[in-house]
This record gives structure tokens, C-alpha cells and sequence, in this order.
């Protein structure tokens, strides 16, 4: 296979990514050939790479450890040292770059300087201490992607408190489902967003939240639709009061936020990422493996409840310019965020292998509709990008323009490989593990594999692992999630082949994770409002990668007696979960089911049944006798056929 896209020289020698492998040169001696050397050095010695990049970046703080404690869980990253994530920011308050770009689907647009954003900073951290807000204090957003969400967000991180944020596609109970659980002290709402043309008024879902939050000190209202409400304090009120913004100084593993697993088995668990850790890994991200700087605008497509909306922010720390949207990216017209990125000069595109395939039906032609030369980084992520789809965008978006399949998750809130500035693109692979992840693929008997498909490993700490998980206070609930299965090494969930030449194919998750459009969703969540539908006795919901790109939902339900599967009953299990969910995982089918297969203790089989529609042959997907009703299976290979 011949690569899609390769480096210039130009592109190699300018790469921050080539400073940095001269910078490790001179302090250890060695001179890397390539990138693939540079990677095994970083993995071999963790802790002289992370040391290294500490230093690179110019850190005041000179450790006297990097790595205490090199066991997972519970790595101990540079004991004794003191940040805050919003330390780089501050540093850009006599900054007149601009820092945001906002844009509605309205049209409406406005623009904030580094020192507009240092001074709105500034002021709501004013206003979160004077309402008696401290270190370790939570503070929540049910917000649209606005600046406003990022400044409330970054004025919680200054002052020590710990963040979790939100997106309004959410209805109030699946958000109380996950911000209920942090008895928060300040809750920031907007009435209302824009999404598909529509206006959604929110001021019921809003006001039904705070209700469900009796921690509540303070709640700050951003009127996006023009609505107003005595009971909540303004958010122009709660930024009038100007101030110096002066970063509290924490620990490396402070809390910074709740991040929210998906609710697979249950309630969503509230993932903990530290500051340090966060800030090492994404600028890690950010500078090493996608070349950002101060010179780029950095535009993905995000929502507030997805863990690249935390990672679009860092781009901050590099004095970079970001763009938040609020919208459907295919308003209203298939290819409209590829106009947004032409107009906001974009230099760096993010956004998902469903939206790709979105353009290609729809015969989209971005570089010939659009002036895109400025942009010279495609970065796609939510789930596996076909070769074809590559391609495509190679072909419609220009040559020059490199795409960067990336994956992780938000359990390590940023990426395990992906492109690299310095390393060609073959279609349908991510070009290269990352620097510092140890990512391995085993196979059954837990031995590395290379050509062949395995488990995804990582079998070393990395900085951004979660500090722990939200009311789990002796670890158990943390180490069963990732070190059950392989004790002492971080067990994924995703199905991986690494390649000869070192690149990564994805196969999807190993999990029951509902993931559409890069917004995840727990197959729990789905469970408990179809099954209030009085014709609803059991469901089964499956989120299918296709080969195609695609991604297929389709909702298996089994009739209570007497029931038939009628339009009417359809659209009430549709309508219930687009109201108390989210209308973004609303099935794409809603199948007549003749049962639903579990395991003998009671657990229904997301996983051998997805394999199973994807063409798996269901004996070698799961054995007969671990199931309640073994002849259930042919069924379900039928609907495959």
C-alpha cells in the first residue's frame, strides 16, 4: 500500500517534534533515526522521557523525581511539584491575539482576545470565591460549546476547584444521572442552543436540574435566547467585577474535572484527571504529535459532554486560537464545517468518520467549493476512518492537507496513537503509537501480537491515567475497570492490529459503548427509558462500526404479550428517547426481536451480538452453553445475512 500523504522535508525540519528529538540528543548522547526509535526510547524509559519534555517545555520547577512509583494504578508522577493547568493562560493577559473564535449556527459570531479571556477569567473566579468556593469544591456546566463554558470551566481550574461539564442535548435527567453525583456547589446553564435549525428552550430542563441539585449555592444563568430570570445570578453580573487572574498552585495529581463514562453497566462513573497529568499529555499531544502553535486555529467539532472538547481547550496553553461552534456541523447545508473552516481560517479540522461519510453520499466537494489552503491538518476521531474515506478526503480536501486519525479515550482524556507531522499516512491505519504510550496488542493468551488483531494494552503509566474514579474511595470500582483482566497492565477495551511498519488499524470497541458522532452514551441509559414503554418487555441496543464507515444503531425489543409493533409504538420508543436522552441516540432501527440472549446470571450480550451482525460466525463469537437461550443466535445471524 502506497501512503496517502508524506511529510516534506520542510515539514520534518521545521516539526517541534524534530526540536525535541535534538533536545533529548544532546542531553542523553544518542541521535534517534527516525520517529520509531524516538518512540521506543520514550517507552523504554518513561521517565527520562517525561523529564525531558517537563524540561523542553520550560517548566520553572526543576523535579527532583519524575516517576516514584511506576505501578498502575496508582503511578506517582513528580512528587512534590505545584501547577495549575491555567498557569500558561494567565502568562497571556497583556495578549491581544485572539484566543476564541465563537460561532452559532445563528450566524452569529464574536471574537475574544487572550486579554478579554484572561480578564473574564479572572473575574468569575472572582465571583466563584466570593461565593465561598474552594479547593476541591465542584463546579458544573450544562452549557452549549461557548466561550462562556470555556471560561467558567478555566476560572474553576484557577481557583482549585474541580469542573464537570454537560452539553444541552442531554435531557435534565441523563444530566442529573451524572452531575447529580458530585454534589456540586455552583451550577452555569444556558435557557437554551441551536442545533438542526431549531431553537431548543431549555429554561424547564434547566430548572429541573437545580431542583435536583440541593448542594447548590449559586446557580449562573448565560441567556443565549434572549430569556432572563431574577432567580439566577447573570453571567454579565457574575464577570462585571474585574481582577488579576492569580492560578491557585496545586499538586501534579490535584483534580482538575469529572469526566463521565458512558453508563455502560449502570450509572455513568465519574473519571478524575489530575492537573499535571492533563497538562503534560495534551501539550504532549498538541506540540509533539500535531505541531501546534501560537500561529494555529485549532477548530473540532465538540460538544461539552465529550472528552475532545477538553482536549480542542489545551490548545490554549500553546496561545493557539480555538473555535467553539454551537450547531449541527451539517447546517444547513452537508458540507457546512468545511465552510466554517474555510471562513475561520482553520488551520487544524476536527471531526468524525460518520460526518466524512455524511459528505461523501451527499457529493460534497470542499476544496473546489471552499478555500481551504490554509488548512494543513484533518484530525478525525470518534470512531475507526475506513481507507475509502481517507481517500476521499485526501482527494476533496487537497494533497497537501495531512489526515490524522487519532483514538484514546476519555478515560485517558487524550490520545494513544494517531498522525504524526513526521510520519506518512496510509489509508484506513493511525500513522504511529504516540510518544510515551506503551501500546501493545495480545492476543488471547496475553502475549504481544504484530500483524495480527489483539486487545488493546498499555503496559506502562502514562501521566493522564485518572486519579481515581468519583465515590470510589478504596480503588476497587477503578482497578476492576481497567486491571481486572491483566493485572498490573491498563486493559482498553478496543480491538487493535499494529502493523509491521508500526501504524495502528482500529477494529472498534470490545465493549457495549454506544458511540455515535463521537458522543458516547451507555447502553444502561438506553435500557431504562425503553423499557418504561408499556409494550417494551426486554431490549437489546448495539452501536455497529460498518465497513463503510458507517455506523449502524439498531434497537432489538421483545413485545410484552399481546403487542404488535406498530408506527405508534415505534415513535413512542423513539420520542422517549429523544426527550429524556438524547436525540442524537435515537435508533436507526427498531427491530421486533423473538428474545434477547443473556449470560445465566442475567446479563444481556452486546458485545458476541454485534460481532455477530459485523459477519462474526456466532460459534466462534460466544459459546452455547454461556447463554440462557442458545437458538436466539441463528436468529441474530439472520438479521446479519
Amino acid at each position: 500500500m502506497e501512503p496517502q500523504w508524506v511529510p516534506t522535508q520542510h515539514d520534518i525540519d521545521d516539526a517541534q517534534i524534530t526540536a525535541f528529538s535534538r533536545f533529548v540528543s544532546d542531553a542523553i548522547g544518542w541521535q534517534f533515526v527516525d520517529y520509531a526509535e524516538l518512540w521506543r526510547w520514550s517507552v523504554e524509559d518513561v521517565e527520562a522521557f517525561w523529564g525531558l519534555f517537563w524540561s523542553f517545555l520550560g517548566f520553572g520547577f526543576v523535579p527532583t523525581k519524575v516517576l516514584s512509583s511506576a505501578e498502575m494504578p496508582g503511578a506517582q508522577w513528580f512528587p512534590g511539584a505545584e501547577l495549575n493547568y491555567v498557569d500558561r493562560i494567565a502568562q497571556l493577559a497583556d495578549n491581544d491575539e485572539v484566543a476564541i473564535r465563537a460561532i452559532g449556527e445563528d450566524g452569529k459570531r464574536t471574537e475574544l482576545t487572550y486579554r478579554e479571556l484572561v480578564a473574564a477569567t479572572a473575574a468569575f473566579a472572582r465571583t466563584l470565591t466570593e461565593l465561598g468556593v474552594g479547593r476541591g469544591d465542584r463546579v458544573v456546566g450544562y452549557l452549549p460549546d461557548i466561550p462562556e463554558a470555556v471560561i467558567a470551566f478555566l476560572a474553576t481550574a484557577s481557583i482549585g476547584a474541580i469542573w464537570s461539564g454537560c452539553g444541552q442535548d442531554y435531557s435534565a435527567s441523563a444530566a442529573l444521572d451524572r452531575l447529580g453525583q458530585l454534589d456540586p456547589v455552583v451550577l452555569v446553564a444556558a435557557d437554551g442552543y441551536r442545533y438542526g435549525g431549531k431553537v431548543h428552550d431549555k429554561r424547564e430542563d434547566i430548572a429541573a436540574l437545580r431542583s435536583g441539585l440541593p448542594t447548590l449555592r449559586s446557580a449562573v444563568l448565560v441567556s443565549r435566547l434572549g430569556r432572563s430570570d431574577e432567580r439566577w445570578l447573570s453571567w454579565e453580573a457574575a464577570t462585571s467585577k474585574s481582577d488579576q487572574l492569580r492560578p491557585t498552585p496545586v499538586p501534579f495529581s490535584h483534580p482538575l474535572w469529572v469526566l463521565f463514562s458512558s453508563g455502560t453497566t449502570g450509572k455513568p462513573k465519574g473519571i478524575l484527571h489530575g492537573h499535571g497529568g492533563v497538562v503534560l499529555e495534551h501539550l504532549k499531544a498538541l506540540v509533539l504529535q500535531s505541531d501546534v502553535d501560537d500561529s494555529d486555529t485549532f477548530f473540532w467539532f465538540t460538544s461539552p459532554s465529550w472528552m475532545m472538547w477538553n482536549y480542542r481547550n489545551s490548545a490554549l496553553l500553546m496561545g493557539a486560537t480555538i473555535v467553539c461552534y454551537d450547531g449541527n456541523p451539517g447546517f444547513s447545508r452537508p458540507d457546512a464545517l468545511w465552510k466554517l473552516a474555510a471562513e475561520t481560517r482553520a488551520t487544524v479540522l476536527g471531526t468524525s468518520p460518520a460526518y466524512v461519510l455524511n459528505c461523501i453520499k451527499a457529493g460534497a466537494k470542499p476544496s473546489r467549493d471552499f478555500d481551504l489552503t490554509q488548512l494543513r491538518m484533518v484530525g478525525i476521531t470518534g470512531s475507526p476512518l475506513p481507507a475509502t474515506s481517507s481517500e476521499w478526503l485526501g482527494e476533496n480536501i487537497g494533497d497537501h492537507v495531512q489526515v490524522s486519525s487519532i483514538s484514546g479515550g476519555t478515560d485517558v482524556v487524550s490520545a494513544f496513537f494517531g498522525g504524526v507531522t513526521t510520519v506518512p499516512v496510509w489509508p484506513g491505519e493511525l500513522s504511529a503509537a504516540f510518544l510515551g504510550t506503551a501500546v501493545e496488542a495480545w492476543d488471547g493468551e496475553g502475549r504481544p501480537v504484530i500483524g495480527e488483531m489483539g486487545e488493546l494494552v498499555i503496559t506502562k503509566p502514562m501521566p493522564s491515567m485518572p486519579v481515581g474514579f468519583w465515590h470510589d474511595p478504596d480503588g476497587s470500582r477503578y482497578r476492576a475497570a481497567y486491571f481486572e483482566h491483566y493485572p498490573g497492565v491498563w486493559r482498553h477495551g478496543d480491538w487493535i492490529t499494529i502493523t509491521d511498519r508500526g501504524s495502528i488499524v482500529v477494529h472498534g470497541r470490545s465493549d457495549a459503548t454506544l458511540n455515535r458522532g463521537g458522543i458516547r452514551m451507555g447502553v444502561a441509559d438506553i435500557y431504562q427509558v425503553v423499557e418504561q414503554v408499556p409494550e417494551v418487555s426486554d431490549a437489546l441496543v448495539l452501536g455497529v462500526e460498518q465497513p463503510n464507515g458507517g455506523y449502524w444503531m439498531p434497537l432489538f425489543v421483545v413485545l410484552t404479550d399481546g403487542q404488535d409493533m406498530t408506527e405508534a409504538v415505534k415513535e413512542r420508543i423513539a420520542a422517549a428517547i429523544r426527550t429524556e436522552l438524547s436525540p442524537r441516540h435515537v435508533p436507526d432501527d427498531i427491530i421486533v426481536a423473538p428474545g434477547i440472549p443473556h449470560t445465566r446470571t442475567g446479563k444481556r450480550l452486546e458485545v458476541p451480538i454485534k460481532r455477530i451482525l459485523q459477519g462474526a460466525d456466532p460459534e466462534k463469537v460466544v459459546a452455547p452453553s454461556a447463554i440462557d437461550n442458545p437458538e436466539l443466535l441463528a436468529w441474530y445471524a439472520s438479521v446479519s445475512r
